[in-house]
């Protein structure tokens, strides 16, 4: 290991990285003299020359309540990005180093109507009034930066692009093209559809795993089975595990994971109950749970959509023969079960039935002026494809590269999914 540098930066695999720390409002529109919440942040530049004066590229992590990416080194995504940019990978507000909203530190707010409005204040809207401060003060005021935004990442840069366009070089979107003109309901209708399709890809892949996932679904009926934090797994969280069903690093997990389903006793195996605990707590990332709906919520109210558009599809029942998978849905008994969540129902309820505030603007998308370079994944399971072409027919000049060679996740599977995007915006592709 190469010592740190006398002004706290490290040297890590063919990168250079320095802490940033910013002072930022808890509320954007409360003037001055207001809470305040501290934001992490983490500069990466390349170490063969890491005073060159390169632009800033702010990347936006998935989420909601997604910490920002951990480089280990030169590699991936990372690694293409600092041939070219001085990348910025921020801690969005309650996320990782920044400060944090967890079960604990929202008990300190007061009752769930307090918890419910701190938490309103944590949307992309937040977010990029955030990035906008930051930008001022590591660019300046006049130099507009790149931002480069992955899944929900995604869903906030086009909020950017909507109130602060003037703070932006250009953008890049990795299965980000959130659906801008449409309500949760139409989101859940059309990935329900999606992760029936997933299922069936997936069964065809191990046609062994639907024998598999039934006996251990009869085995959940019939016992009170545990997880390792005390709680109890049911049929719908068993089928919660279908999250990663859209992701190509997780698929063959999941696979793996039922596999190893049953002990040698005909019990469920320890390996299968930590593997199904860790996927399916909330512990590290309650943001994700409260706030999801929410990132679909454009000046409306969700009232828990992704439960009521389930039920009125009984094919995803958990007495359904075939058991199917559920995928990134949110519903409200997730706060029944995880105890990492129990403590949030109330003011999640509250969320639930919040009349949000704008998203989008659908006039100033449709006159944009910054270069926009999109992969748009057509077998995504959780953006739809064709609500994502809706939303490229409404953002002026926006470049739109469609495949079906990665799923939601190839933006950290290969840097060529950058590499395109970065050409794509320079108008060499």
């Amino acid at each position: 290991m190469i010592p740190a540098g006398r002004d706290g930066s490290v040297r890590l695999g063919g990168l250079v990285l320095r802490d940033h720390w910013f002072d930022v409002p808890l509320s954007h529109a409360g003037g001055a003299g207001g809470e305040t919440i501290r934001l992490y942040a983490r500069e990466v530049v390349s170490a063969s020359d890491p005073d060159k004066d390169r632009p800033w590229l702010l990347f936006l992590q998935g989420g909601p309540g997604g910490k920002a990416t951990r480089p280990a080194g030169a590699s991936g995504w990372v690694g293409r990005a600092v041939e070219d940019f001085r990348v910025l990978l921020l801690d969005q507000r309650g996320t990782g180093r920044s400060t944090p909203a967890t079960a604990a530190t929202l008990s300190a707010r007061g009752d769930a109507a307090a918890q419910a409005e701190y938490l309103a204040h944590f949307r992309a809207d937040a977010i990029v009034a955030d990035s906008e401060l930051v930008r001022r003060q590591l660019a300046g005021e006049d130099t507009a930066w790149h931002v480069l935004g992955q899944s929900y990442g995604g869903f906030c840069s086009l909020t950017y692009l909507s109130f602060a366009p003037e703070g932006l070089a250009s953008v890049m979107l990795t299965g980000g093209l959130a659906p801008v003109a449409v309500g949760a309901d139409d989101v859940y209708a059309a990935t329900y559809r999606t992760v029936e399709r997933k299922n069936a890809q997936f069964h065809a892949a191990f046609p062994w795993a639907r024998e598999r996932l039934s006996a251990v679904a009869d085995h959940v009926r019939d016992h009170d089975v545990r997880l390792p934090d005390g709680s109890r797994l049911t049929v719908p969280r068993l089928q919660a595990l279908g999250h990663g069903l859209g992701a190509n690093s997780a698929i063959p997990g999941l696979a793996y994971l039922l596999e190893e389903a049953f002990a040698a006793d005909g019990v469920l195996s320890d390996t299968f109950l930590v593997g199904a605990w860790e996927t399916l707590s909330f512990a590290s990332g309650p943001l994700y749970a409260v706030l999801h709906e929410a990132c679909y919520a454009h000046e409306t109210a969700t009232r828990w959509s992704a439960e009521r558009v389930g039920a009125g599809l009984p094919q995803f029942g958990p007495d359904a023969d075939p058991l199917l998978l559920t995928g990134e849905m949110i519903y409200p008994w997730m706060f029944e079960h995880d105890p990492a969540l129990v403590p949030l129902r109330a003011a999640a309820d509250l969320l639930a039935e919040r009349e949000w505030g704008p998203l989008y603007d659908l006039d100033r998308l449709a006159a944009n002026e910054v270069p926009v370079a999109a992969a748009l994944y057509t077998e995504d399971m959780y953006v739809d494809a064709g609500l994502s072409r809706d939303t490229v027919a409404r953002v002026r000049g926006l470049r739109a590269w469609e495949t079906n060679a990665h799923e939601h996740d190839g933006l950290r599977e290969t840097e060529d999914v950058i590499d395109r995007l970065i050409r794509m915006n320079r108008g060499e592709v």
